[in-house]
């Protein structure tokens, strides 16, 4: 299969890129999109055929579920059934962070496939701020599933070339739109009559949910994964990853490894990619993913990465971090 890329670059070009990325997913395709987060690889949510060639293109396990995109508002009362319990906060949270990088698992309806909920009695469902993917939804007019547009396990895409370089020969169409603005998956929770259980941490920060409702941290899953980037592996890089704390020395011979640093590099690394010489959370974690993939293209034998802040954004970096260290 030969993989186009089209630039989104001017209204003309989203245009013919948008018409493009319709046709493919009316056909029952999966296309890269870019998002606020990182780079989706969609398809027809309510298409267990398209469902299917996202588990195919990402080698994405068939328990691991898929995240529901709308087109608008609208479609939550269609996709969900929320408990006279918990609709005053799902209102609330959706009036304050959507569109935006929020997730929400919440009771599922019958029109959503059981291959998209990996056959869970809920469905994860959010709405993108990010224009470019916005614009392909509503053109479609169907809940689009869309996890990170990369193989399964590995460095989540923060540019289309990104998603090119883990799919391209497994899927028709790649919409590019630069760079992603936040640079990490959306945050997950699962709104409950007692308060919000937070499943992943990301851009929404748990400080900002406080604001609504109490939160509490969702335990680590002993079977499968109620929402997406539960595994404990995951997130990986090729090589090796070990995590430090700011200034832990390293017992090894630096010249053959890469340093991910957050405000300063350190001598004697064979590279060193710094993530906010600022110590700002928000670039850092902008910069995280393309960051730590370059590290892992490079020549070196194993990589190291320094721990943030454990506040705000930088819990879930440290999280990202954590998991890509994993090694099953």
């Amino acid at each position: 299969m030969e993989t186009t890329v089209l630039s989104c670059a001017d209204s003309g070009r989203l245009a013919v890129a948008v018409e493009a990325a319709g046709r493919c997913l009316s056909a029952g395709e999966v296309v890269g999109l870019p998002a606020e987060t990182v780079y989706g690889l969609a398809g027809d949510a309510l298409n267990p055929a398209a469902a299917a060639r996202i588990f195919e293109a990402k080698e994405r396990p068939f328990f691991d579920p898929l995240i529901c995109h709308l087109p608008d508002l609208e479609w939550l009362e269609r996709l969900t059934v929320i408990p006279p319990s918990v609709r005053l906060l799902v209102e609330a949270l959706a009036a304050a962070f959507w569109p935006g990088p929020l997730t929400m698992i919440l009771p599922r309806s019958t029109l959503v496939p059981d291959l998209v909920c990996s056959g869970l009695s809920t469905v994860a469902v959010r709405l993108s701020a990010h224009p470019v993917f916005s614009a392909v939804a509503r053109h479609f007019g169907r809940p689009l599933a869309a996890p990170s547009a990369n193989r399964f396990g590995r460095i989540s895409p923060t540019a289309a070339a990104h998603v090119f370089t883990e799919l391209a020969g497994r899927i028709p169409l790649i919409l590019d739109a630069g760079p992603t603005m936040h640079g990490l998956e959306s945050t997950i929770v699962a709104p409950e009559a007692s308060g919000l259980r937070l499943l992943r941490l990301g851009p929404i920060t748990r400080e900002q949910l406080e604001v609504f409702a109490t939160v509490q941290l969702g335990e680590a899953p002993t079977g499968r994964p109620e929402a997406p980037g539960q595994l404990k592996s995951h997130y990986a890089p090729e090589k090796r990853l070990t995590l430090l704390t700011v200034g832990e020395p390293v017992p090894c011979a630096l010249e053959t490894a890469g340093l991910l640093a957050w405000r300063e590099g350190r001598p004697g690394f064979g590279a060193v990619e710094v993530l906010s010489g600022s110590g700002d959370l928000r670039e850092a974690a902008a910069n995280v993913f393309a960051a730590l993939r370059r590290l892992d293209e490079g020549p070196w034998t194993e990589l190291y990465a320094e721990l943030l802040p454990q506040e705000g954004l930088g819990a879930a970096i440290n999280e990202r971090l954590s998991r890509a260290a994993a090694r099953e």
